[in-house]
């Protein structure tokens, strides 16, 4: 275990927020079938956040569904509750970037738009309004959000969204998996998912309209929330 110094209090707090975060995106229909995970960062050095436990319903998430953990993801205090094996991303993405939150949502246009765009290696993304909700301002702004093959080896997954992730785009796609995003703050964390999925709902759209000359004649009902 860590030396890190533990406060009850953190954990309630970190809890709470986690928990309404939750509670927001599952109104959307993001964490279908416990799946998804979502982090907050408690301590750099050394590195330790909490994060929502293995196999909970997100949907109904409670503050004792919370556990701390360090950057190996073992817990820092005894607890029957267990990180899921995707934990070690959460780990990945705080160690090279200033994240102070990390969230995982799984979407049907996060799926579509991952699958669509696989083997370009990425999405781009222009000259729309919400590209300013993840704090990129300048005009006729240009993204590109990685795309990475969704690899059953976790750690070797972990890996390579590190050596894709760029610092300026606080978000990574997983191939008909879901979207790792963050931010400094949890607030900021929650923003950068909605606005990427914001931008990955009018993409697809977009294309359908582009390619067919018409928007797809029922649009997934998970979807209508955004």
């Amino acid at each position: 275990m860590t030396d890190y110094q533990f406060y009850q209090e953190d954990r309630i707090q970190i809890a709470r927020q986690l928990k309404e975060i939750a509670d927001n995106f599952t109104q959307k229909g993001w964490l279908p079938a416990t799946a998804g995970n979502l982090s907050i960062k408690l301590s750099d050095d050394p590195l330790v956040f909490g994060v929502t436990a293995s196999g909970k319903d997100k949907e109904s998430l409670q503050l004792d569904d919370i556990l701390a953990v360090d950057q190996e993801c073992k817990p820092i205090e005894p607890t029957r509750l267990r990180p899921s094996a995707e934990t070690l991303i959460h780990s990945k993405i705080y160690q090279l970037t200033d994240a102070g939150s990390v969230l995982h949502v799984h979407t049907v246009y996060n799926n579509l738009i991952s699958e669509l765009y696989f083997h370009e290696g990425n999405v781009t993304l222009s000259q729309m309004e919400l590209i300013k909700g993840l704090g990129i301002w300048e005009e006729g702004a240009v993204i590109e959000v990685p795309i990475i093959e969704n690899f059953a080896d976790i750690p070797r997954l972990a890996d390579e969204i590190g050596n894709r992730l760029d610092p300026r785009v606080p978000g990574v796609l997983i191939r008909k998996h879901g979207i790792y995003a963050w931010g400094r703050t949890p607030f900021e964390a929650k923003r950068h998912v909605e606005a990427l999925e914001f931008l990955f709902h009018y993409q697809f759209l977009w294309v359908s309209v582009t390619r067919n000359g018409s928007l797809p004649l029922a649009v997934p009902p998970i979807a209508t929330a955004l």
